[in-house]
């Protein structure tokens, strides 16, 4: 078994359509693959892939005001409770991208509505914005775009309105699904903070995370792997793809999970039905 349970086509912030993803899948030797948009479930319609597709999605929290994410994997994308926290979501999204507009305008910057429609994302994201200001020349760069508008102390920033763990988890739960802690590295937590972290996560109802993703350095790899095993959750990995011109990632290709850590791989959990 060879899975990427974390990855993005051009429906949230990721370059490519999901058609795209699964024949990358294929060509890379992947048996299992989960497309986990942002706050949006994607369907595919593939019918003669090799690969199987796993429903996912990936929800952004909020946790002591820091931006958290929860891939849900398995999920019911008709369960009424994950589709109604999901629509909330993209109403917190569409409106945020409207308060940024408005203060990009007063900066002398118009145009990101037109630019936003003609995409074929469902799921806006801060970094669409980055790359319309990039596109328009108002920056070099998506980090200058963040630096000077989109981040915290920037013309145009605007805090987000994001669901809790409790609640993410909760409607991952209901809708069949296995929640996991997306990428707990890149969260510049200390120690301390990071444990409060996975703890948090595990008393809202969290039950796996991800420990191998694109880039990680294998110390950090270890880390995770070894907080699992201590915590009692399962792991899960995945490659977060989203552009294959980006060559430090690409579908499947991470670490994989450790032979010490593999008795809680997340295809062990109880709620893994997948062949």
């Amino acid at each position: 078994m060879k899975t990427d349970l974390h990855c993005h086509s051009h429906f949230s912030d990721g370059k490519h359509s999901p058609s795209f993803l699964v024949k990358r899948a294929e060509e890379n030797k992947i048996t299992h693959l989960a497309i986990t948009d942002h706050d949006f479930m994607t369907a595919t319609t593939e019918r003669n892939s090799k690969v199987q597709i796993i429903n996912g999605v990936e929800i952004s929290c909020n946790w002591q005001n820091r931006e958290i994410h929860v891939v849900g994997i398995g999920i019911d994308h008709k369960n009424h409770i994950l589709k109604s926290m999901l629509f909330s979501q993209q109403a917190s999204r569409h409106k945020r991208v409207g308060k940024i507009n408005e203060l990009l305008v007063k900066a002398g910057i118009d145009g990101l509505v037109a630019y936003l429609d003609a995409l074929k994302c469902v799921s806006v994201t801060r970094s669409h914005v980055a790359d319309f200001l990039v596109l328009s020349g108002a920056s070099k760069n998506r980090q200058q775009a963040f630096n000077r508008f989109l981040g915290k102390g920037g013309r145009a920033y605007v805090p987000a309105t994001w669901v809790s763990l409790s609640e993410a988890n909760h409607a991952i739960s209901a809708s069949g699904g296995i929640a996991v802690l997306a990428h707990p590295s890149r969260y510049k937590l200390n120690r301390s903070n990071f444990n409060k972290l996975i703890d948090s996560f595990k008393h809202a109802g969290g039950s796996a995370i991800e420990v191998s993703y694109g880039g990680i350095h294998p110390n950090t790899k270890r880390t995770l792997e070894e907080t699992a095993l201590k915590k009692n959750l399962f792991m899960s990995a995945g490659s977060d793809f989203h552009d294959a011109n980006a060559h430090w990632t690409d579908i499947g290709k991470f670490p994989e999970i450790s032979n010490f850590a593999k008795e809680n791989v997340i295809w062990r959990h109880p709620k893994w039905h997948f062949s």
